[in-house]
């Protein structure tokens, strides 16, 4: 006759081959998940490679314009504060 504690262990033992048999196969999953979500990454990598040259241009014309601007933008406001710097000076003379 089979006693308790021999029960016991056969239940255990049997419980952990199943885990075990359940953790192997869930790492090959994941492993194989991984490989799938290397490939989309390394797609997605080049894709953006590819567009590196149309966001430098991009940045190269938005720096030029804002330069541009703000040269403007500078004169502009020089002109209007030599404006009512010389009108003040008149002021003062007369």
């Amino acid at each position: 006759m089979i006693s308790v504690l021999d029960l016991f262990l056969l239940i255990l033992y049997i419980g952990l081959i199943i885990l075990v048999v359940v953790a192997i196969i869930f790492l090959i999953r994941a492993m194989n998940t991984l490989k799938k979500v290397d490939k989309v990454v390394e797609e997605v990598d080049e894709k953006v490679t590819k567009l590196d040259g149309v966001f430098d241009l991009i940045d190269n014309a938005t720096d030029a314009i804002s330069l541009l601007s703000d040269k403007i933008i500078g004169g502009i406001t020089g002109g209007i504060t030599k404006f009512f710097s010389k009108k003040k000076k008149g002021d003062e003379d007369e």
